[in-house]
């Protein structure tokens, strides 16, 4: 028994408590101590990252390595790396910050040691000329000052050298120049000025970037001959700003350029999405062939040469269309009535949904004959008291002979678009709906994930769609909408969830129907 008390001992202090240190391998460009607590590693952008971790201990410690002080749009905070090496191909500026590597064995506290990794980069500059031209108080001479704007993003941040040809420009050396950092500014940026204008100071300008060479990234520049011709670019288009055409079209909208130099780059975009895809952009030309619906929207031609604001012209392009074709029966409002009844008064209504909405043109047939004005036979093209461009026909005084079908038509006049119709019976039949809900049926138990039926029956003539919505919660319909249109009164659910428990209501629509206030019931669906 003793020999055994010895081998457990033994094997218990052989334990020994994680340690770690970080050793880097890869392309660095420089490793500093700043001081002893903090190593920094710096690294070009785009080169490897290679960082170990060497941990001793008994039982061998886990590794685990984490990131902090990252942006947000770094994925690297939830994808921990469990392993001792942690390799970045191609490191970009988003992935510098701290690194940690946490070594852990149940033995003591876990080891936790950490590097600042420092990304180092240098992006293109970017140089824009802005000019003004001011009078002179008491002359009729103008004077003008140009603006030379050279903006860089880099790490660390970076030198500006200005020159004029070869030579070096600084306002010491030249009165006429001033250089200085503008406020408020994203990235880093110098500005050269050139004030009042002199004859040679038409000349070629370089703007040149440098981080010192640091981890030998070279430095950059960027160029712009100043001429006396100088100007910011100016557009005109072929088409006017709003454009109709019918689906199907060919179309090409011209976007010319009536100035600016240096030669501005003319671009086409288009919002919301990008371009079609039967689509082609030429110079400044730009053609849709078989145009559809869906390639309706804002079309923008921006020239940018880089002196002043980018020119810009903007087409709402809209490709005609008609859908959704609805009717509306409202009976004698002043005698606030909701049936249909001789002597009183009543309107027909019909909508449809159209690309250019105020285009549409209805006309009303009573009978398969066009409908004849008189005094007790209105029609208000653009009825006030209802949607958009909705037409009606108001009977005055309802009598017998005025029963029968009338029919609603709407075009576009000269458009190859199909016209939409829409027809209403109107007769001693004709009576507002009313809603329940079957026997038995006000209640729906199911079991999670099988299918559920709720019931609503609507009577009446013409029977209108029936809205469904949910009556005790905020929450959208499984369609994801708010509310859900059935024709013959049955909501369908698949694979309901215990979510969808609670009250549901049916109500009858106010349009292919009565334009009355909605009747209502509620059925309630239990899911177990």
């Amino acid at each position: 028994g003793v020999l055994l008390i010895s081998i457990i001992t033994s094997s218990f202090l052989s334990t020994a408590p994680a340690q770690a240190q970080i050793i880097h391998a890869g392309q660095a460009c420089v490793v500093k101590e700043d001081n002893i607590s903090e190593r920094v590693y710096t690294i070009r952008e785009g080169d490897t990252l290679v960082l170990q971790c060497l941990v001793t201990g008994h039982p061998r410690p886990q590794v685990r390595w984490t990131k902090t002080a990252g942006s947000a749009s770094d994925k690297f905070q939830e994808t921990s790396v469990l392993n001792e090496t942690l390799r970045i191909e191609k490191i970009q500026r988003l992935q510098g910050g701290r690194y940690y590597c946490k070594a852990e064995n149940g033995v003591g506290v876990p080891a936790i040691k950490s590097i600042r990794v420092d990304v180092q980069y240098l992006d293109e500059p970017v140089l824009t000329i802005h000019q003004t031209i001011s009078d002179v108080r008491g002359s009729f001479y103008q004077e003008k000052t140009v603006f030379l704007r050279c903006t860089v993003n880099s790490n660390p941040p970076a030198r500006f050298i200005w020159k004029r040809g070869a030579e070096i420009l600084s306002h010491s050396q030249d009165n006429g120049v001033d250089i200085y950092e503008p406020l408020y500014t994203q990235g880093e940026t110098k500005v050269l000025k050139l004030k009042n204008l002199r004859p040679q100071d038409y000349a070629s300008y370089t703007c040149q970037v440098s981080v010192r060479n640091v981890c030998s990234i070279p430095d950059k520049s960027i160029t712009f001959q100043l001429t006396n011709t100088t100007a910011p670019p100016a557009l005109k288009l072929s088409v006017n700003e709003t454009l109709v055409v019918n689906p199907g079209d060919n179309i090409t909208m011209q976007c010319s350029l009536t100035g600016g130099d240096p030669q501005p780059e003319v671009v086409w975009s288009h919002s919301p999405g990008p371009m079609p895809l039967n689509s082609i952009v030429q110079g400044g030309n730009l053609t849709i062939w078989r145009i559809r619906v869906e390639d309706s929207g804002y079309y923008n031609c921006t020239a940018i040469n880089n002196v002043g604001n980018p020119a810009k012209k903007i087409v709402n392009l809209l490709v005609r269309s008609m859908k959704n074709a609805t009717f509306q029966i409202t009976p004698d409002v002043i005698k606030e009535s909701e049936t249909i009844q001789l002597g009183q008064d009543l309107k027909l209504s019909c909508h449809v949904d159209a690309v250019p909405q105020e285009k549409v043109i209805y006309s009303w047939y009573k009978n398969g004959k066009p409908a004849r004005f008189s005094d007790r036979l209105l029609i208000t093209r653009n009825d006030p008291e209802l949607p958009p461009v909705t037409c009606s026909l108001e009977i005055i005084d309802l009598r017998f002979s005025d029963y029968g079908t009338y029919l609603c038509v709407a075009t576009f006049q000269g458009a190859p678009i199909p016209d939409l119709s829409v027809e209403v019976n109107i007769s001693s039949e004709t009576v507002p709906p009313t809603i329940s809900v079957p026997k038995g049926q006000s209640t729906i138990t199911v079991r999670e994930g099988s299918r559920a039926e709720l019931q609503c029956e609507v009577r009446g003539k013409p029977k209108p769609p029936i809205i469904w919505s949910r009556v005790d919660k905020e929450m959208p319909m499984p369609s994801g909408t708010m509310t859900m249109e059935t024709y013959d009164g049955k909501l369908h659910l698949e694979s309901v969830s215990r979510e969808m428990s609670g009250t549901y209501k049916c109500q009858t629509a106010r349009y292919n129907g009565f334009n009355i206030r909605p009747r209502e019931a509620l059925v309630q669906l239990n899911v177990q």
